[in-house]
Order: structure tokens, then sequence, then C-alpha cells
């Protein structure tokens, strides 16, 4: 299975694409190359038994949720307040 993308926010003008490896694994990498990918997704048995055949839109929705959250500005903090991070 395979999606493309023209362009993410946060990265340069080339087009990338969501593929599924023949080992099972969901990466991200720029269309016009074989390399390393830039963000690879791999689900233990007991995911791919509840995801069903749901499992390539999940990566997807997964890697285009990591992007939108790395294209918004940050908000700076005022003086004094700390900022919580959930992960």
């Amino acid at each position: 299975m395979q999606a493309s993308f023209d362009s993410f926010p946060t990265m340069s003008s080339s087009l990338y694409e969501i593929i599924e490896l023949a080992n099972g694994e969901i990466v991200l990498r720029r269309a016009d190359e074989e390399g390393e990918p830039l963000v690879s997704i791999s689900f233990s048995e007991e995911a791919l038994y509840f995801l069903n055949d749901a499992k390539f839109e999940v990566a997807k929705a997964m890697i285009e949720a990591g992007l939108d959250a790395v294209s918004e500005p940050e908000e700076v903090a005022e003086e004094g307040e700390s900022q919580l991070i959930v992960h």
C-alpha cells in the first residue's frame, strides 16, 4: 500500500511517500530515493491483531500527526510557568 504527499510543511519541497515494506514495516521516505527511510513504524503481533486491515491507515495517521505537531509553532511559556509535555 502506498500514499504520496507533494510536500510536508516542515520538509523540503521533495515528494514523499508512505509505503509498506515486504517485512510489514511502514515507512516515510522521499519518493525519488531508495535510501534509509525518514520514519519507520512497526506494530507488535498483539497490535496487529486489534488493527486488522487498518494497519496502514493507523501508521499514516501517526506520521501525519507527528508532522502536524512539529509544524505548529511552539507556545512560549510565560516566565514562572512550566510547560507540561505528555508522551
